[in-house]
């Protein structure tokens, strides 16, 4: 189940909220709990398991941690609860692509191959995982006390508003509010919650669904007959249609649980404003970057190293985000060409930058990470190659036409991703996610919501195109 199917908008969701608003403060948690293991169970029943077993060994392991003294015993309790959940991670996720590489290895000597049925892959898996050793490294580093009910951990992994697809919570950002959020539960955030869902569906539904039709389409056929018009237009399509996808996501996850009590850090900030690869990597998935800063990048020492091990801790922490995303050599190459411009912009690149101008360093910066998601996309590095080669062939002979539909969308797509470039629209968008909200406000805004509400719900259902691109993830 997915925050923009017809299943959870019209039934999920309004059932859960009113059982949760009409229920005693004492049975909430349960609630969300009961809610969160169905909402789980009705895509992957089978690997509710997985996390039900993994929630009671990490609960069980870190409180043990936390009552022992012993520094020794705490770093085997540490190592054990950090090497199940990797394990169970690369058992699940990275198993098919070593199989598989190692088959090829072995296919060049003529050797026998390795059989191997092969995994599927739980839904959010790469969320979780995360989320479950922030809560051990949190306790073990005394940031947090661990919390002392096992229902109340478990809920804290498998919350379902960011069950699926982050953000990824740190420990220490969400314990407090698990025991005790009386204080968010207000109208105002019970409305602004729904505000905040209605525009993030709006994203995804309206502008990233549109672009992706494009972009599967373009992606989708024989390459080697792609013009240049047709590559830049596909490339582009896909830009933008997994950050209206994800940043869509998030806002529907921020919203909901806004509009249950809880408070999520923000995950996405205008990346595409951004004036450098390292800006980009601090307005898009802040999570995900905050998570890989302390958990990855310090402990490898951070910047209190020489500064070419610095150079090389950075391509290291971008490289594992780029297999974090996916097992494939597509997704490790992204990492690896993100790691590159972070590192050379810290060389001498970041200065030519900042000396060209803001307007010239935008869209240098959105050229690089463009074709940086021709990679993410491709499930071949082969054919991510192919393609980049024609978008830079100057075959300008197209024989393709987009419909008007679809030019409507890109400019949409264009206009609300460089929306904030200025201090005055960036006031205006702040006016409608942060600030508070006069009666005359809330009027303006719950009316727009309710219209991209029926007309997001209206489009669901007369197209069978809605994929959720970080689903797989």
């Amino acid at each position: 189940m997915v925050f923009s199917s017809i299943v959870f908008l019209l039934y999920f969701m309004p059932v859960f909220l009113l059982v949760y608003y009409i229920a005693d403060a004492k049975y909430k948690n349960g609630i969300i709990l009961i809610g969160s293991i169905f909402f789980y169970a009705w895509g992957a029943p089978k690997f509710i398991f997985v996390i039900l077993f993994t929630t009671f060994l990490d609960f069980h392991l870190v409180t043990l941690m936390d009552k022992i003294q012993n520094e020794t015993k705490r770093k085997l309790l540490l190592l054990l609860s950090v090497s199940v959940n990797l394990g169970l991670l690369f058992y699940f996720k990275y198993s098919n692509f070593f199989i598989e590489n190692v088959n090829s290895a072995l296919s060049i000597f003529g050797d026998k191959q390795i059989h191997w049925t092969k995994l599927i892959l739980p839904i959010g898996i790469s969320f979780y995982t995360f989320e479950t050793i922030t809560y051990v490294v949190d306790v073990y580093r005394r940031v947090h006390k661990p919390l002392t009910k096992f229902w109340d951990y478990q809920l804290y992994i498998i919350l379902f508003p960011k069950l699926i697809a982050g953000p990824i919570i740190r420990y220490h950002q969400l314990a407090d509010q698990i025991t005790d959020r009386t204080a968010n539960e207000t109208i105002d955030n019970k409305l602004t919650g729904f505000y905040r869902f209605a525009l993030g569906l709006g994203k995804k539904v309206l502008i990233a669904n549109q672009m992706g039709v494009v972009a599967d389409e373009i992606f989708g056929s024989n390459l080697s007959q792609l013009d240049t018009t047709t590559a830049w237009i596909g490339s582009l399509a896909y830009t933008f249609q997994i950050y209206f996808d994800f940043s869509g996501y998030s806002d529907m996850a921020i919203g909901l649980a806004k509009m249950i009590g809880f408070k999520f850090p923000e995950n996405f900030n205008n990346p595409y404003i951004s004036q450098s690869i390292t800006e980009f990597w601090r307005r898009w998935h802040i999570t995900l970057g905050s998570w890989m800063k302390n958990y990855l990048y310090i402990p490898l020492g951070g910047n209190k190293v020489s500064k070419y091990r610095l150079y090389f801790n950075l391509w290291l922490v971008f490289l594992a985000s780029g297999l974090w995303h996916g097992a494939s050599w597509s997704f490790i190459f992204w990492g690896a060409f993100h790691g590159f411009f972070l590192v050379i912009e810290r060389v001498f690149f970041g200065k030519v930058l900042s000396k060209i101008g803001k307007l010239p360093s935008i869209l240098i910066t959105f050229l690089i990470v463009n074709i940086g998601w021709v990679f993410f996309r491709m499930e071949k590095i082969k054919d991510a190659f192919t393609y980049i080669k024609h978008m830079f062939s100057f075959n300008f002979n197209s024989t393709n036409s987009f419909d008007f539909e679809f030019k409507t969308y890109l400019i949409l797509a264009i206009i609300f991703s460089f929306f904030a470039i200025s201090k005055h629209t960036q006031k205006l968008q702040d006016a409608v996610y942060f600030n508070d909200y006069t009666n005359s406000r809330h009027l303006i805004i719950c009316l727009t919501s309710l219209i991209l509400f029926v007309l997001s719900v209206s489009s669901i259902t007369s197209s069978g195109f809605n994929p959720f691109i970080y689903f797989r993830f």
